[in-house]
């Protein structure tokens, strides 16, 4: 912003100032969270220490004390930035005009996809099995996805694509208990290389009927 009359230089300098270090802020606390969840991803959240975050990120350990008092309090924002991203893919999947079933699918399907490749998906699913580490401080994990998963399997129930006597809710704590036991079982033996392939089972054994076929699987 230019300076002027009513905003003097030295004004101007120091907003400028502010800007650039509210900037860098930003890109610092990206950076940890990026690298606490790369190396959570790897080892798990008991083998990971302050200085391996702070020397995976490239930043200070003043730097990382200064948006983070704590291990823990980095755990808890990684698992919060991954259910921003899972919310992003329920969006994503709402958007595109699918039948309930196939809609189902797809949020599963797509789930997978970017937990192939993503770590803070990756750090997330392992965090979840240390619940107990956090006195918790966690959220909740598994009921968003089985509230999402069992909100549109009941639209399916209504519009005739489940029989009427189905469970919704029963039916989405199967699929997804299935999709994160098939996603263990990938990353255990194959680091989930073949984790698509696996998830696909599982939806075609427990989701019948669907009306567009196989589930996309986006790159």
């Amino acid at each position: 912003m230019a300076a002027t009359e009513e905003q003097p230089p030295s004004t101007a300098r120091g907003r400028g100032t502010k800007v650039l270090k509210q900037e860098r802020a930003v890109r610092t606390y990206g950076q940890l969270l990026q690298a606490a969840a790369d190396l959570f991803a790897k080892t798990g959240f008991v083998n990971v220490t302050l200085a391996d975050i702070a020397e995976h990120a490239g930043v200070t350990k003043g730097a990382l004390y200064f948006h983070f008092m704590n291990k823990e309090a980095i755990a808890v924002a990684v698992m919060d930035e991954y259910y921003v991203r899972l919310a992003a893919v329920a969006d994503d999947v709402g958007r595109a005009s699918l039948s309930p079933l196939d809609a189902a699918a797809e949020l599963i399907m797509r789930t997978t996809a970017v937990l192939r490749r993503d770590t803070v998906f990756q750090s997330a699913v392992r965090l979840q099995k240390e619940l107990f580490l956090f006195d918790n401080q966690l959220p909740t994990p598994f009921v968003s996805f089985i509230d999402a998963v069992g909100e549109l399997l009941a639209e399916g129930r209504r519009r005739g694509q489940l029989p009427e006597e189905s469970d919704p809710m029963a039916l989405a704590r199967v699929l997804v208990a299935a999709f994160y036991g098939a996603q263990h079982i990938s990353w255990v033996l194959t680091g989930r290389a073949d984790v698509v392939e696996r998830v696909r089972e599982v939806i075609d054994a427990i989701v019948p009927g669907r009306s567009s076929g196989p589930p996309g699987m986006p790159t």
